[in-house]
């Protein structure tokens, strides 16, 4: 057998808001012609760039998972056009800020034609690294020949703030409820991947915005490497370490159940 396939660091963020009855998510629909999650409702998320490396180093930053919470922050503001930062003295933006800020650089960072980096030090911002959550750790089979590392946050969504999908990449975008979203794929009206799917149900378990991060923040974050195995009655099924949390060891294996739900890059 040949050696497994690196993984590629990546990051998801769960970007939430208090609704009537619970807290909502910002999700996004894939668009049917690119090469991950195709057609599929997903949170936004993506590989971690060497510039998100170098943006955390420069930030100061001890914490070993400060690359991906900064590239967290950069495929929100891409995908969802919410920017998760705050002024040199610490102040929050306000919603025009946002709208501002979105409409002067969120299609040219979009293009490639304009750096992370490059945006913060134009309107003297730092993104805000310390107001995500960890929530999850999910890293692709070994035995898939395109591989991520994926390290999966919690952040309440800037209030106020509109969030629109690109338009590209993600065709459509909604404020969900987890619950919500996982009966429109029981019905089989949306599509959900494996670590979606779990990862929604967990995040049904919280009342509000404000019980879902204490939930995230006093859980420890167990890795999940789905492993593909086949029962007495010859089902094919996953198996994750049941200490993840996520209600078992074992779930059936679906056609798309063991794709990562991040994008490469560009």
């Amino acid at each position: 057998m040949p050696d497994p396939v690196p993984p590629r660091p990546a990051a998801t963020v769960l970007l939430l808001r208090d609704g009537a009855s619970g807290p909502e998510i910002f999700m996004v629909v894939r668009h049917r012609e690119i090469e991950f999650a195709a057609g599929a409702l997903v949170f936004p998320g993506g590989r971690v760039e060497t510039t998100d490396a170098e943006l955390a180093t420069a930030l100061g930053s001890t914490d070993p998972l400060a690359a991906y919470r900064v590239a967290a922050i950069r495929e929100a503001f891409e995908e969802s056009g919410l920017l998760l930062a705050r002024t040199e003295s610490g102040a929050a933006l306000d919603p025009a800020q946002g709208a501002a800020i979105a409409l002067a650089h969120r299609d040219a960072l979009n293009a490639g034609s304009r750096g992370f980096a490059a945006l913060l030090q134009a309107e003297g911002l730092r993104p805000d690294i310390d107001c995500l959550v960890p929530f999850a750790h999910w890293v692709t089979p070994a035995d898939l020949s395109k591989r991520f590392d994926t390290h999966f946050f919690l952040a309440p969504a800037p209030s106020g703030h509109e969030a629109t999908h690109d338009g590209h990449e993600a065709v459509d975008s909604i404020w969900i409820s987890p619950a919500q979203a996982l009966a429109d794929a029981e019905a089989g009206q949306r599509t959900l991947l494996f670590p979606t799917r779990l990862n929604l149900l967990r995040l049904a378990e919280a009342a509000s915005l404000g019980d879902a991060m204490s939930r995230a923040a006093a859980r420890p974050v167990v890795t999940v490497q789905p492993v593909l195995e086949v029962d007495a009655e010859g089902r094919k099924m996953l198996r994750i370490p049941v200490e993840a949390g996520y209600g078992g060891p074992l779930f059936p294996a679906g056609i798309r159940a063991m794709v990562p739900q991040v994008r490469p890059a560009g």
